[in-house]
């Protein structure tokens, strides 16, 4: 029974010193997102631990400096298949791949760059996630019966995704063109028309504006199509980070630099700004807009984000399905079944058919 606890949360625990150990019985604490604290899975003593949500902004001159060692607090992986980088706190050992699903997983010894300074916590338990799963798999259309009635979620990890949050105050220069449609009526030889022409003009002036926690994922594990069908994770929760909450999951480091987060936020920004100067004026269209920006009082916080992750195989095919761990949102590829697709288009050609013949009587 103890081992089927274990087994719901992670794979292989190994009794280590520098785990956090129940004071019941002497077992490895886990984080338990259902009551946020910690919990043992053998003899279910609970115990609360420091939550601070007082997050640090971080000065982005001081990120090459804060090379903080997560290593003392952090067991790494690297699986061969995939490449995917993870940790566990120490009590763990990775036995399979969180993203890929195989055991092609080897200990490495190296953690380097900025250390997490915030966590949104898993607020999902497995079992809510399994409930929550086959009641999504229902609601897939094109999905095999088959499927839905044996979708198994043996395979279930919660990882910790990696993303960098940044702060800045933007004062920006801007001059272009925008237009305004109008009408007019115009003589013909027949008589008279209405056209449609545009009337531009020139626009300039400043812009002062804060932007808040712009948010870019800092991993590579998962598409950007899915980690935007994920969002939003419930960002008012966030707390300070502590490797309490780390206990019975993984954690997938950053694999873009804090330097390529940056650029991709001030893509963001740059785009909200044109947007902001836009909405300014009553326009249909920009021909142009051109804007400098300056940023000053730039800061970020490195936070982790909770992911589950459900790896199946149906027919021999291997699937991925991502959770989020604090809202319980679902997003990924399905199998889907030839007949239940070929119906459907039947059905549609049917409909549109009908539709026609009962357009063409109605107007005989």
């Amino acid at each position: 029974m103890q081992e089927n606890a274990q087994k719901n949360i992670y794979d292989a625990p190994e009794v280590n010193t520098d785990a956090i150990k129940c004071k019941g019985c002497g077992g490895n604490m886990v984080f338990d997102p259902s009551t946020q604290k910690l919990k043992c899975p053998y003899c279910n003593y609970t115990e609360d631990f420091g939550t601070d949500g007082t997050v640090e902004e971080i000065a982005i001159e001081d990120a090459l400096k804060k090379n903080e060692s997560w290593q003392s607090e952090t067991s790494s992986f690297r699986c061969t298949n995939c490449g995917a980088k993870i940790h566990t706190d120490k009590s763990i050992t990775a036995t399979l791949c969180p993203f890929c699903g195989t055991a092609h997983v080897v200990k490495e010894a190296d953690l380097e760059g900025i250390k997490p300074n915030a966590v949104i916590p898993f607020k999902r338990t497995v079992a809510d996630v399994i409930k929550n799963f086959k009641s999504w798999t229902k609601k897939k259309l094109f999905a095999p019966r088959k499927f839905k009635k044996t979708a198994a979620t043996d395979k279930i990890k919660g990882v910790y995704m990696p993303l960098f949050t940044f702060d800045s105050q933007t004062e920006s220069v801007y001059e272009g063109r925008i237009g305004e449609y109008k009408t007019r009526t115009v003589s013909t030889e027949d008589g008279t028309r209405t056209e449609t022409y545009t009337e531009w003009r020139h626009v300039s002036g400043t812009l002062s504006h804060f932007f808040d926690d712009i948010y870019i994922n800092a991993g590579k594990r998962i598409d950007s199509k899915n980690v935007y069908n994920l969002l939003p994770f419930d960002y008012a929760s966030v707390k300070a980070y502590d490797n309490a909450y780390l206990s019975g999951f993984y954690a997938h480091h950053y694999e873009k630099d804090i330097s390529t987060c940056w650029k991709e936020a001030r893509e963001e920004i740059d785009k909200k700004i044109k947007d902001l100067i836009v909405s300014k004026y009553h326009c249909d269209c920009v021909d142009y807009l051109n804007v400098s920006t300056h940023h000053s009082n730039v800061t970020f916080k490195y936070i982790l984000a909770p992911v589950y992750i459900i790896n199946y195989s149906y027919k021999k095919k291997n699937y991925t399905i991502y959770c989020n761990g604090s809202t319980g949102k679902f997003t990924g590829k399905t199998p889907v079944s030839p007949l239940r697709v070929a119906i459907a288009v039947v059905l549609g050609i049917a409909v549109v058919v009908g539709l026609t013949f009962l357009f063409m009587y109605l107007n005989k």
